[in-house]
């Protein structure tokens, strides 16, 4: 299924020109928990609805940013740089 994203840089794209790297979660403190860890790198939330996740513009720019996207329809209401992302 195609979609528009809109790269924070570029504007608005073909998904095609992107890689999807996973939804945005805060990471672990290095001293965390061992399960704190193998929550992180293998659970998911998996929302029905609106979600934070990292995507990279491969094709374009060639950097990660934050985009907010309804999973359910795929319509991106927006995309920012991480450092202006509340997680």
């Amino acid at each position: 299924m195609s979609f528009l994203v809109p790269c924070p840089n570029c504007g608005p794209r073909n998904v095609y020109e992107f890689r999807f790297g996973g939804e945005l979660r805060p990471r672990p403190r290095p001293d965390a928990q061992e399960s704190d860890w193998v929550d992180y790198i293998y659970n998911r939330a998996n929302v029905n609805g609106v979600q934070k996740e990292w995507w990279y513009h491969r094709d374009g720019c060639g950097q990660w940013f934050v985009a907010e996207r309804d999973t359910t329809s795929n319509a991106v209401s927006a995309s920012y740089w991480v450092q202006d992302s509340t997680l």
